[in-house]
């Protein structure tokens, strides 16, 4: 699937490098080398990144499960995980990293979340009997990443707020919105591939318990103001994930868990992952980056602009689109695509709120897929890339739709 998807990044990217060069626009040519060049730099400077930031999330997992920390927290989810995951026995260790890795996710906790996802992925490849085919579990857990509802996107409210919007935090009820049928798509989607039966008791009794949860914690969070959720949710985010380090530290201390071995011992597992990294990476965002200086991705904007309008359907979502269409192959592409719709169209037109609503509720479906499978080596991704996708395509269509419910 990816040597499929590789190569037709490149196809497109030269048919629409061709296409320029009849529009004698030659300055495609030096701009698709650069965009080589820089996409690789780029792919090298975040797996170096990551380096130290997966040393310490691997080493305080390592001393977490030693101090049975974390299998305590998976056995929250473990009876909703076992039911959607069949293949993976109870009470494997990879319950425990998807746990932790789903609900950072939730809290908007990226430099937790992605280190946190990485052990997971690991956890789960132990069960892998084809190293380098996806398992049902992996692909399941990559869609419900991509499509991961966040709570509180802070980051997207602030860049609202940097550019002079009413109230910064006003879509975020649109936001949760649109994420939540994304994941609902991305669930529904991998279900009906792999054959899992939703409709039983377990898992429609978490659905409820976290409906519930869901509801409650909008009703309270509408009551506040656009700073104090920010500031709620950063006060919440950082508190529990200083309680989790403090409580893996402190319980494997009292357990007398040799600490500081453990933590190196886990440590190194992080510095090998993000090296293994590179290769994987760089492949994915080189082909992104060619096909985003090649104009490729502008000639799909200007076909779906005339099909919308050849139908007579209302045109005012494709100002926001370029933020839609670059989100899933970069997300710093697709912050520079919002901020530019906010800025030429200002923030609180409808187009700009639709542009932050796409930026906070859909993901980096090819970054997360070749970090994620990369760092395990997996080559054959089978359905997880057209899951994603379609997890992503139900978030663009849900995030337009409630925009024009809520702002006309």
């Amino acid at each position: 699937m990816l040597n499929r998807v590789w190569f037709g990044f490149f196809i497109c990217a030269s048919f629409a490098i061709i296409l320029q060069l009849f529009g004698g626009n030659t300055q495609v040519l030096a701009d698709s080398v650069n965009g080589l060049f820089a996409s690789a730099k780029l792919g090298a400077e975040i797996s170096l990144g990551l380096i130290g930031v997966l040393a310490l999330w691997m080493g305080l997992m390592q001393v977490g499960e030693k101090a049975g920390v974390v299998g305590l927290f998976a056995k929250l989810f473990e009876p909703l995980l076992s039911k959607l995951m069949p293949d993976v026995p109870r009470g494997h260790p990879a319950y425990g990293s998807i746990s932790m890795n789903l609900t950072a996710n939730m809290l908007g906790l990226d430099n937790a979340a992605t280190p946190l996802g990485l052990k997971a992925m690991q956890d789960l490849q132990s069960l892998n009997p084809d190293k380098s085919v996806a398992t049902n579990a992996q692909i399941l857990f990559l869609v419900l990443n991509t499509s991961s509802v966040t709570l509180v996107p802070v980051t997207v409210f602030l860049y609202r707020a940097q550019q002079g919007a009413a109230a910064p935090a006003d879509i975020f009820l649109p936001i949760l919105l649109a994420t939540c049928a994304s994941t609902l798509v991305g669930l529904l989607v991998v279900a009906m591939v792999q054959r899992i039966s939703l409709l039983n008791t377990v898992i429609l009794g978490y659905a409820a318990i976290l409906l519930s949860l869901l509801c409650g914690s909008i009703f309270y969070l509408m009551t506040l103001s656009a700073a104090a959720i920010g500031q709620v949710s950063s006060v919440l985010g950082n508190g529990i994930l200083l309680f989790l380090v403090l409580s893996f530290v402190m319980v494997a201390g009292i357990r007398k868990v040799a600490i500081y071995d453990e933590f190196i011992e886990g440590a190194k597992g992080g510095f090998n992952q993000a090296v293994q990294l590179i290769p994987y990476l760089l492949a994915m965002l080189i082909a992104i980056g060619l096909l985003r200086t090649s104009g490729a991705l502008d000639y799909l904007l200007q076909l779906l602009a005339s099909l919308v309008s050849m139908i007579g359907f209302d045109t005012r979502f494709i100002d926001a689109m370029p933020t839609a269409i670059m989100k899933p192959f970069s997300g710093s592409g697709a912050r520079a695509m919002m901020l530019e719709t906010m800025d030429y169209h200002g923030v609180d037109s409808f187009a700009g709120r639709l542009a932050a609503i796409f930026q906070g509720s859909t993901e980096t479906t090819f970054y997360v897929l070749a970090v994620y499978f990369g760092s395990v080596g997996i080559r054959n991704g089978r359905h997880a890339l057209g899951c994603g996708l379609a997890a992503d395509i139900g978030g663009i269509i849900a995030a337009i739709g409630v925009c024009y419910w809520f702002y006309g």
